[in-house]
């Protein structure tokens, strides 16, 4: 359900893939055009939650991505909240 995925990022939203220092998308556009066209249209595509941590704005989920690559890929994805909304999201895959 990409609107109900949408509504709970800030419309200035930044999602970044570590250890780069610059975003790979700004914005609610962005994340919906990319989400939209390359993730949420993978029949297979699921995350499972293998953890969860939380400390003041930060939350850290642990997650095992499975239908985007051949194998399941393990990834820590850490959010930054900001009055109920997401507003940084840094993405670690575990190599």
């Amino acid at each position: 359900d990409l609107p109900a995925f949408l509504a709970c990022y800030h419309d200035q939203a930044e999602l970044f893939r570590m250890p780069e220092r610059e975003p790979s998308m700004v914005g609610k556009a962005a994340i919906a055009e990319r989400y939209g066209t390359q993730v949420f249209t993978v029949p297979d595509h699921h995350a499972e939650l293998l953890g969860r941590l939380s400390s003041g704005n930060k939350v850290i989920d642990h997650e095992r991505v499975l239908g985007l690559r051949p194998e399941p890929s393990e990834v820590f994805v850490i959010y930054e909240v900001q009055q109920g909304l997401i507003t940084k999201v840094w993405f670690h895959t575990v190599k």
